[in-house]
């Protein structure tokens, strides 16, 4: 076998085995870092000579689709890999850095998604989601930084969602990141002509009953997602933002005017990965999030300071909360 798919290999096993959600392997000229992302934390995992690191990089670029004479310009592709009977989809993505090119690996295991009883530390705030889930139009956003979960919540309520009811649902994602069952999953391809905007337009001409963007990325998907949701549609969707009041600033400075907020936003879910302590010791993280609606939402939309900070439930409340209930480390109260 081909040296550099033996390495592969090797280290795709050892990145899966330690639950790491992305590899990320940085050249110099003498030799290349390997680190591995596991439960959000950075973690060195070896060296690898920089001629072995050329020859893996071309074997990934080939594996994956990618223009193997191209390094001056950021290139991206996936790969399929099976480990044990379990499915996962490589995302990988190149960038030039210094004249070598820098290589990270997103890891998407392709097995059925966590229940949402999985997700969630505290149950009370998945019973409120469920309530948001009940509107049949209208937009709910699932907001917070890479890595926070944004993604899964998602999956894991359409999966719920479709347990319980038969819906026409389309998701448009770039990529996508795990196939559902009886979902129509459209992959978005700027290259091949099918942006956002344009898989949203044919979605609409489809009968759906459930629109799942996949991410919020610019005015013109804000507008069009919102439009979507004002014309019978339940639309679920990610934005990148701090916290749950941020995210309606975000919305604001797209474009989305506090009307169209006040109309079509059912509710925020700000999501945050703690790592929790568990019975067998091994590493584990579950959602706590600050969840936006009603007259707490209204009043954010407005600029009422005063209202929020009296009923809006924090990230820091919640901490300390989990703490408090021997869920989680003091260490936990960092800055976000």
């Amino acid at each position: 076998m081909n040296p550099a798919a033996v390495f592969s290999n090797q280290l795709l096993l050892s990145a899966i085995q330690s639950t790491a959600s992305d590899i990320h392997l940085c050249p110099s000229t003498k030799s290349t870092e390997i680190y591995f992302r596991v439960h959000g934390k950075r973690v060195f995992h070896q060296f690898l000579p920089f001629q072995q690191y050329e020859t893996l990089l071309t074997y990934y670029k080939f594996s994956s689709g990618m223009d193997i004479g191209e390094s001056r310009k950021p290139q991206h592709g996936t790969i399929n890999f099976s480990s044990q009977q379990k499915k996962f989809s490589l995302r990988l993505s190149t960038l030039p850095v210094n004249s070598l090119e820098s290589l990270a690996i997103r890891i998407l295991p392709q097995q059925e998604a966590p229940s949402l009883e999985q997700l969630f530390l505290f149950p009370s705030q998945l019973q409120k989601i469920k309530r948001w889930i009940n509107n049949r139009s209208g937009i709910i956003l699932f907001t917070g930084p890479t890595g926070s979960g944004k993604t899964t919540t998602l999956y894991a309520l359409l999966q719920s969602l479709l347990i319980e009811q038969s819906f026409q649902t389309i998701t448009l994602e770039d990529p996508i990141e795990k196939e559902m069952k009886n979902i129509l999953q459209v992959q978005v391809n700027e290259k091949a002509g099918i942006s956002y905007n344009i898989g949203l337009k044919a979605a609409l001409r489809h009968d759906p009953d459930i629109i799942m963007v996949g991410e919020i990325r610019d005015k013109q998907t804000a507008h069009f997602a919102f439009h979507a949701s004002l014309t019978g549609h339940l639309v679920l969707s990610t934005l990148h933002a701090k916290d749950a009041v941020g995210t309606i600033h975000r919305l604001i400075e797209m474009g989305i005017n506090k009307t169209e907020l006040e109309q079509s936003l059912i509710a925020v879910a700000s999501l945050r990965l703690l790592p929790i302590n568990t019975n067998n010791n091994l590493p584990s993280r579950a959602a706590i999030l600050e969840l936006l609606d009603g007259n707490v939402m209204k009043s954010a939309i407005k600029g009422n300071s005063k209202l929020i900070q009296k009923e809006l439930i924090t990230f820091d409340q919640l901490r300390r909360k989990a703490y408090a209930y021997g869920f989680a480390e003091e260490a936990i109260f960092t800055i976000d």
